[in-house]
């Protein structure tokens, strides 16, 4: 039956219409699986292109146009793979000219089977393409951007090999475990550590076949595989890091640490702690015990008495020890006699000892404490200090010479005298005070009634020190003649507390004191400072005597704080006379003689004050050439006696050889004053010539010629 044609309307056999119909229909599904393979081209991840036999594009998804970031007008189907090339030139994305790119990719172009390359652009991209050669001709390339992946391959390497350069390179031994416990990394310094060979222990190693090859090799002294397999589970199974010492049978120590790790498994570091723990035992003992003596230090006397207190099932003793006549063994045969004499004593000490349990310790200086455990009755901490006594009382003999000293205890009883450490330690200080204050060679047990003659103390200090910003201190000054020629030269300042509760004070009873605290140092240079500022008013030519403690001295500020006197008084430094005791010279201490000569250099004489009282007075004019000695008033009081007499003659014969001004102090009478005039003393000082006196009085002194005839 025929049908009407769709065109014209004429009538078609209908066989003729079905075959328009198929088609019509594979037209549409033609059309259709084009759109799909256009779609699917165009949305795959990576660049595809498409050439002919000719070498000429076919088809070419947008990724391959932004990869090489090419021009879509120009790139186009039909388009010669050479003028692509060409167009990546020109639009500066190549690295190289389109026949070099030519000749690079044309071999895998040309081969039969698949072939993958990467490229490197301009820009630092790299590309990796894969060509696929087609049945008919022509080939199909794959173009995927591999930068960031390079990259991070890159740096995962650099990330190894820095790895592998800090395990080639660690001070520890490392060995890494994964979580099924095999050995996935062993570094060089493990081997050397341990003095084996990689052989010993392979990769894939268990933990526990590693613990028992070091038993095996006899590096380790004992160690339960059991047990440490046991921690390191536990270890493992807390997330917790653990540590021990591992001693080796050569000696040494290894701190081994295990660190569990957040991906399963865990690190073992080894670290030779050898040397450290012997520097830590030594700093240990040096921090507990005394570095001259070997005794226990204070720091750990205190801590055993702490514990023996928190422990006494029994009465203890403290016993505080202080050496009698120490100060002069240092001073007349030097601070090495000194240091051999106090370790002799510390192994006497050790020796008296009743049992192991007994302790000695060295607070410093001459001072020692002993603990007495287990007391039975008084008598036993009496039988210990007797024999303390006795032990101390024989002579010590070093080299030639023979050594005496004495030793002083006070005894306080736990828990009669105290129940802790600190009450126990200053009623033992207080029965020593008592007994070394009743003589040598003594010691006393604690009484509550000791307790005034400390607390007297204190109160002295406390209100010395208060006595400064009070102004409750004044000076007195004492002339001082020149014997020759019966005219006063000068005057001594000499301080005086006035102080509102005890009275007026000599300065042999606070210095002393002012000395131990300190206060000395601010004292004195207020001191210097007021006696500079009366002296200013003085005659020109007469001189100021100022006294200055062995402790100012040592303070570094002295020789700033005179100049600073000197400048603001206005008094030239050559009438400033600074005197100084033995004991100023007995320390041979650099910065004391170093200010000394720095003063000197100023112009500021140096006096040498109560010569001939000291042990070795002579040795020190050989130390330090000082400008005068003044001849202690104990001489001049007893110039009767013919022995004391030729003394004063000697030192007096001394000054005059050595060109050294001697001033006598202490002249009271006129037979003093005649018989040092006639030996040839230079000065003199005295009630005889002047008493001390307060800054007017002594002013309208100095202002006259004493009046003392010449024979």
């Amino acid at each position: 039956m025929p049908v009407a044609d769709a065109k014209d309307g004429s009538a078609v056999p209908e066989r003729e219409a079905e075959g328009m119909d198929r088609s019509r229909h594979m037209e549409d599904e033609l059309r259709e699986q084009n759109e799909r393979f256009s779609a699917a081209v165009e949305n795959m991840s990576h660049g595809l292109c498409m050439f002919d036999a000719d070498e000429r594009m076919i088809i070419c998804n947008g990724n391959y146009i932004n990869i090489f970031c090419l021009d879509a007008k120009v790139v186009r189907p039909g388009i010669h793979f050479i003028d692509i090339l060409r167009h990546s030139v020109d639009i500066g994305i190549a690295s190289q000219t389109a026949d070099e790119l030519y000749a690079i990719r044309k071999p895998y172009i040309d081969q039969a089977k698949p072939s993958t390359y990467e490229e490197t652009l301009s820009d630092g991209r790299i590309i990796n393409i894969s060509h696929r050669p087609l049945a008919l001709g022509g080939w199909v390339s794959i173009y995927e951007d591999i930068t960031v992946q390079r990259r991070a391959e890159q740096d995962l390497k650099e990330q190894h090999r820095r790895f592998d350069a800090a395990l080639a390179n660690m001070s520890q031994g490392l060995l890494m475990y994964d979580a099924d416990g095999k050995m996935i990394v062993r570094n060089r310094r493990f081997l050397e550590l341990y003095n084996v060979t990689a052989t010993d222990f392979p990769l894939g190693t268990t933990h526990r076949d590693a613990l028992e090859r070091l038993l095996e090799l006899g590096i380790y002294t004992k160690i339960d595989v059991d047990s440490e397999v046991a921690k390191t589970e536990a270890c493992l199974a807390a997330a917790k890091t653990h540590s021990a010492y591992r001693h080796l049978t050569d000696g040494r120590t290894v701190l081994v640490t295990r660190r569990p790790m957040s991906g399963g498994g865990w690190v073992v570091t080894f670290d030779d702690v050898t040397e450290r723990r012997r520097t830590e035992e030594r700093m240990t003992h040096l921090a507990h015990h005394d570095t001259l003596t070997g005794l226990p230090n204070r720091q750990m006397f205190r801590e055993r008495l702490d514990h023996a207190l928190e422990d006494a099932s029994a009465p203890l003793a403290i016993f505080s020890l202080d050496l009698d006549r120490f100060k002069a063994i240092n001073d007349t045969w030097g601070h090495p006699a000194g240091d051999w004499l106090l370790k002799s004593v510390a192994d006497r000490l050790q020796r008296c000892l009743r049992s192991e349990t007994d302790i000695v310790a060295r607070f410093g200086g001459d001072e020692f404490v002993i603990i007495e455990f287990n007391l039975k009755s008084i008598a036993d901490a009496e039988k210990l200090a007797k024999r303390v006594v006795e032990a101390i009382a024989k002579p010590f003999r070093d080299k030639s010479r023979d050594m005496h000293v004495g030793i002083s205890l006070g005894i306080a009883v736990f828990p009669d005298d105290g129940s802790d450490a600190d009450t126990l330690l200053k009623n033992a200080d207080t029965a020593l005070y008592r007994a070394k204050s009743e003589g040598h060679n003594l010691y006393r047990f604690f009484e509550p009634g000791m307790d005034a003659m400390v607390l007297a103390r204190r109160a002295l200090e406390t209100d010395l020190e208060a006595a400064l910003p009070r102004q409750e201190f004044d000076l007195d000054f004492q002339p001082i003649m020149n014997i020759a020629s019966s005219e006063i030269v000068g005057a001594e300042a000499l301080m005086r507390w006035h102080s509102p509760e005890r009275g007026t004070m000599a300065p042999d009873k606070f210095i002393p004191v002012a000395e131990e605290t300190g206060l000395i140092v601010p004292l004195g240079e207020w001191a210097l400072r007021k006696a500079c500022t009366a002296a200013a008013s003085w005659p020109a030519g007469l001189r100021i005597a100022v006294n200055v403690s062995a402790v100012q001295l040592k303070s570094g500020g002295f020789a700033r704080s005179v100049i600073s006197a000197l400048a603001f008084s206005g008094v030239p430094a050559g009438r400033l006379e600074l005197e100084i005791t033995e004991t100023v010279l007995m320390d041979e201490s650099e910065t004391v003689l170093k200010t000394l000569r720095q003063l000197r250099e100023l112009g500021i004489r140096i006096a040498l004050d109560d010569f001939g009282t000291g042990y070795s007075s002579l040795g020190y004019l050989r130390r330090f050439p000082v400008d005068k000695i003044k001849i202690d008033r104990s001489f001049i009081h007893d110039l009767g006696n013919r022995d004391t007499a030729a003394i004063v003659r000697t030192v007096i014969g001394l000054g005059a050889e050595l060109g050294i001004t001697v001033t006598a102090e202490g002249v009271e009478t006129e037979a003093q004053l005649d018989i040092l005039r006639g030996n040839g003393c230079t000065e003199a000082q005295g009630y005889l010539i002047g008493v001390p006196s307060r800054a007017a009085d002594i002013q309208r002194l100095l202002k006259t010629t004493a009046a003392f005839g010449s024979g």
